[in-house]
């Protein structure tokens, strides 16, 4: 278990003062935020429409790395065979990491834990923005340019929920009056919507969120699938693109298949677009559309505050052999001109990575099948927004390139946080990187995490 050391009072690296703008006033505020385990996420109509089986009553884990006692449970139902599945994991209980350096930091006598719903619980904005050297760049870039956020069914209280979330942070209002926002359907309708899914309404709610946090001032398009057939999905990738987006988010994904490289071509082949897809949350093993050529996977961290010069540091994500980021070597799609690993014949996952585990989680605030209020999330739904907000932040990307390239182009250079510690499960020795961190690149959490854009950037 990883005990959290607050920085140095004078320590330039320590968080602003907007991380606890939320957290003044009484020992109430040092109380999690997280949700109780009763309020599991309901299945929607889109569930039953689509054949996905319903949510079992979930199975709370014990996360080791902030806390023994932090629990959490998937936010979506286990799809239909042929389904992707969404990866955003919602804590329940115990205490976070961002709760334990709160409570150090206002000498609070209180000990956190699980109580309502009332405050937030998770990192925030500017912690991010610290963690992964962004707060400069967050104030003064991104206006103009817009993050797709891809995902299944209708979240119908995606922009009030959005809304809560920025205006607690300080952060300038997003919201379809002042075209900052858009939801449309797959289509590109903004009526003919999909059914609504509580569900998939928690994972809409943490990619907003955390792409609001990281590029304040992008615009946000969230194109929402019929379903999370790859067929639906893969179409508002295209939707996403042809509506002007130069950063795709997607934090879902499923088992690899024969036909991934049809979807490739068809969903992914965009030139000139940054495409974020999650790792997986089941520890090593390839995941689908992660494997994609042509798409930027994203592995998961557990992020914790510290005394060093960077104030941060970072390991593999992993509860057990089965809970923790997804890795591995895809049993079908080609791998990538910029990848030289010599481990894996075919692509290897993953490019780069950011927090992920929800011991460690981000704060988000959400109503659609819950009670509204503040949840803490983790899983590998929250390091793909937030890459995809590096992306964006970073610029336009040349019209010809493919963005999953660029941090391979910065490899080993202080423009990435190589995160050296940690596994997700077991491999074969010979190709021990795919699974354990090691210095330089490795399967988990890819070259590392951001430190600021040079790596993004081409």
């Amino acid at each position: 278990m990883r005990t959290t050391t607050p920085h140095a009072p004078h320590s330039p690296n320590r968080r602003s003062p907007r991380a606890r703008w939320t957290r003044l006033g009484s020992a109430a505020v040092a109380t999690a935020a997280l949700v109780l385990a009763g309020l599991g996420g309901i299945t929607g109509q889109a569930n039953a429409a689509q054949n996905q089986t319903t949510a079992p009553t979930p199975t709370l884990t014990p996360a080791k790395s902030a806390s023994s006692k932090v629990t959490w449970t998937r936010a979506c139902a286990t799809p239909a065979k042929g389904r992707m599945a969404c990866k955003a994991l919602r804590v329940t209980g115990g205490t976070t990491a961002f709760q334990k350096t709160e409570a150090k930091t206002t000498a609070d006598s209180v000990t956190p834990k699980a109580a309502d719903a009332s405050t937030p619980s998770g990192y925030g904005p500017s912690d991010l923005q610290d963690a992964y050297g962004l707060t400069s760049a967050a104030a003064s870039a991104g206006s103009g340019r817009t993050i797709a956020i891809v995902d299944a069914y209708d979240d119908p209280n995606a922009e009030a929920d959005l809304a809560k979330y920025r205006s607690n942070y300080g952060l300038s209002a997003c919201t379809t009056a002042n075209g900052c926002f858009k939801k449309v359907g797959q289509t590109g309708s903004t009526t003919s919507l999909p059914a609504a899914d509580s569900g998939w309404a928690e994972e809409i709610s943490l990619d907003l969120d955390m792409a609001s946090a990281t590029c304040p001032n992008c615009n946000i398009l969230l194109v929402e699938a019929k379903s999370s057939s790859m067929t639906d999905l893969g179409t508002a990738v295209n939707q996403a693109v042809t509506l002007g987006a130069k950063a795709v988010s997607n934090s879902y994904g499923g088992s690899e298949s024969s036909s991934d490289a049809s979807y490739d071509t068809s969903y992914f082949k965009h030139p000139g677009v940054a495409i974020t897809v999650s790792a997986g949350d089941s520890g090593y093993g390839a995941e689908y559309p992660a494997a994609s050529q042509y798409v930027t996977a994203v592995g998961g961290t557990a992020l914790s505050s510290d005394s060093s010069s960077r104030g941060w540091t970072e390991k593999v994500w992993s509860t057990s052999s089965t809970e923790g980021t997804g890795s591995g070597c895809s049993a079908y799609d080609t791998k990538p001109s910029w990848q030289t690993d010599t481990g894996c014949a075919k692509r290897a996952i993953a490019d780069v990575s950011a927090v992920a585990d929800p011991a460690t989680g981000v704060s988000v605030y959400d109503s659609y099948g819950v009670t509204a209020g503040w949840y803490t999330f983790g899983g590998t739904s929250a390091s793909a927004p937030i890459i995809a907000g590096v992306y964006a932040l970073a610029g336009t990307p040349s019209t010809t390139s493919y963005p999953a390239k660029f941090p391979y182009s910065s490899a080993g250079t202080a423009s990435l946080n190589d995160v050296t510690s940690g596994t997700n499960g077991t491999c074969a020795a010979t190709s021990s990187y795919l699974c354990t961190a090691t210095s330089g690149y490795d399967g988990p959490t890819g070259w590392g995490t951001p430190q600021g854009l040079t790596a993004f950037t081409g």
